[in-house]
Formats: structure tokens, C-alpha cells, sequence
């Protein structure tokens, strides 16, 4: 594989600057731990786990990647920081059993007090006696919320979430190539490696983005249509059928689930279907809990929870991780080369 060399695939240690984002209820062991074994970067999404779960996950990774129990996990783990504020007592458990991993980074998003989840990270590295910085990704949506993570926070890595994002985001995030450069314009040269989520599906997405300025792409829906996505077989197919106009940003399967604790502005973009209609259209919502609890547990499309990005519709068969990440970067660079000979000399 030939290598991408910018401020990030350094960081990081991978020839390729694509991340498979940590999504809850889809991003375990095996698909984070392929993604990285094929030159990417991959996330578990600790999402509504326990601590015992993600221990599961982690050690799934670590058998997939041959590691004996004292290697560094080259993974990392994504966690809602609502979820660790909601509980701060067990937060302390949810990290650690990452921390005590050696996961590679941790990625933190969706809270109001993300700087103390920090400082424990760093306290944990500086106390733990091992040598290890544990890499901190912190997920944003404007240029404020990118200086406060740079100057405020020191974060090592800097996710840009634009609107088109599938699953959790503000609603109020501009769009990708309109956040993106917002962003740069107030990075400085020696800032953390910026990275661009929302929307991408191909490689041709990942060399326009690294074109524009960024160091690196997240992924999501295109992990999700994995062998290793944690996605049952009904879910993938209305992702491999979806077409272009199929999503939709909405409340309304946090309110059908009872998970309404995200910060305020937050919503998610899935495919939209009958339980989408029927919050909007009104209906009671204890009648829509049921009938969307009966959809998940009957795997039923019409009306079950399926997130996904905008760019859904630009994916069309289920592959392999590593063939996925490896498609990625052959497109990738066959755009780079190409953009290479628009260039007069």
C-alpha cells in the first residue's frame, strides 16, 4: 500500500488517513480491529455498553490482531460524554477498562463538561507509570467549539461533524465543505490534525477532502455495510437498498427508545420510515414505543432504527472491513494523481 505522510498518519503510525468512526450499537471489536489491520483506524463505540462489555470488545480486538493481554491496542474507543456525566461514578469504570488496554485514543463527544473527561485521561496516562499518551479525539460542528477543544483542552485530534453525518450531530452544523474551512481559517499551522465526518462514502470523497485541507476522513455508513458491523442482516439491507433521499435528521427514534438525554440541539439522521411518520404525524407516543419496540425485536424495516449518512446511497454490497479500507485508498489515490495533472508547470 502507498502511504499518505501528513501531521496525522504520523501521529497515528498508519499509511492511510481514513478512520472507521466508533458507532454505538454497530462499531465492536472485529470491525475496528480490521479496519486498523488494514491500515486505517479503527473505533469500538462504547455507546450504552457496561464496562465488561467494552472489555469483551477490546479483548475481541486484541485476539483478531494476535496481541498477547500487555500489547498497546492500536483501536481506540468512542464515548457519548453524556453517558459518563449521567453517572460519574461508574464513568471512572467505563474508561478505565479502555485506559488499562492501551487503547491507542479515545474519543469523546456529545457533553457538557468533555474537559473532565480529559483531565482523567491525562491524569490516568500521567499516574499509570507506562509511558503511554492515550490520544484524545473530541468531535465538533463549529469554529468556537474548535478553539475552545485546541486552546482550552490541548486535544490531539480534531473531528469536524458536518451536517450530513448519519446517527447523532447538532442540527444547527453547517455543512461539511462550509465547516471545514472554517475551522482551518482559525487552526494554526502547529494545531492538532483536523478530520472531516459527514456524508463521505468513497475514496474520491477522502482526496477532495484532504485537497480542501484536512489531514484525514471518518467513515461511518460505509463501515456499518461491513461483514464486521455489528448491524443485523435487516438493517444492512436497507442500507445497501437506500436511495439518495432516504435519510432525514429527526428526534424521533431517541423519543420511540427513551435515550432523550443528549445535549441540547442534538437530533440523528437515519432512514426515514413509519415510526419517523407517525412521531411527526402525532401519535401517542406510548403507541409508538411499542410498535417500534415489536419492529426491533421483529427486525421489521417499515418501522425499526437504521442511522445513516447522506452519502448511503453511493454504497451498494456488503464487504469486508479491510476491503473496504483498501477500495478507499486505491480510489483515493487515483483522484490524488489526478488532480496531480490538472497542474501546469
Amino acid at each position: 500500500m502507498s502511504k499518505i505522510h501528513n501531521d496525522f498518519t504520523v501521529l497515528m503510525g498508519i499509511p492511510t488517513p481514513i478512520v472507521a468512526a466508533p458507532m454505538a450499537g454497530a462499531s465492536g471489536g472485529a470491525l475496528a480491529a480490521q479496519a486498523s489491520a488494514a491500515g486505517a483506524f479503527g473505533f469500538v463505540g462504547a455507546g450504552y455498553l457496561t464496562s465488561s462489555q467494552i472489555q469483551e470488545e477490546l479483548s475481541l480486538a486484541r485476539a483478531q490482531l494476535l496481541l498477547s493481554d500487555t500489547d498497546p491496542l492500536p483501536i481506540g474507543v468512542g464515548y457519548l460524554a453524556w453517558r459518563l456525566e449521567k453517572d460519574p461514578a461508574s464513568a471512572a469504570g467505563l474508561l478505565n477498562v479502555s485506559l488499562s488496554n492501551g487503547v491507542q485514543a479515545i474519543w469523546l463527544a456529545f457533553g457538557n463538561s468533555i474537559d473532565r473527561w480529559i483531565d482523567y485521561i491525562r491524569s490516568y496516562d500521567a499516574s499509570s507509570g507506562r509511558g503511554q499518551k492515550t490520544l484524545i479525539f473530541v468531535q465538533v460542528s463549529s469554529a468556537k467549539e474548535a478553539l475552545i477543544a485546541i486552546q482550552d483542552w490541548k486535544v490531539d485530534v480534531l473531528v469536524a461533524q458536518g451536517s450530513e453525518s448519519g446517527g447523532h450531530g447538532y442540527s444547527a452544523a453547517p455543512p461539511l465543505l462550509t465547516l471545514v474551512p472554517s475551522i482551518l481559517a482559525v487552526l494554526h499551522k502547529d494545531g492538532p490534525p483536523l478530520l472531516a465526518a459527514g456524508g463521505l462514502s468513497t475514496g474520491g470523497h477522502v482526496a477532495a477532502l484532504l485537497a480542501l485541507g484536512v489531514s484525514g476522513v471518518v467513515l461511518g455508513t460505509r463501515f456499518l455495510m461491513t461483514k464486521e458491523s455489528l448491524y443485523n442482516e435487516a438493517q444492512k439491507n436497507v442500507l445497501v437498498m437506500a436511495s439518495s433521499n432516504a435519510t432525514v435528521r429527526t428526534m424521533a427514534f431517541d423519543r420511540a427508545r427513551g435515550t432523550l438525554e443528549w445535549p441540547e440541539g442534538v437530533d440523528g439522521r437515519a432512514i426515514y420510515n413509519k415510526t419517523v411518520k407517525d412521531v411527526d404525524d402525532g401519535v401517542d407516543i406510548e403507541v409508538v414505543r411499542e410498535n417500534f419496540n415489536r419492529a426491533t425485536q421483529d427486525r421489521d424495516p417499515e418501522k425499526m432504527l437504521v442511522w445513516a449518512g447522506t452519502g448511503v446511497d453511493l454504497v451498494t454490497e456488503i464487504q469486508t472491513a479491510q476491503d473496504v479500507v483498501r477500495e478507499l485508498h486505491t480510489d483515493m489515490m487515483k483522484h490524488l494523481s489526478f488532480v496531480s495533472t490538472l497542474i501546469a508547470t
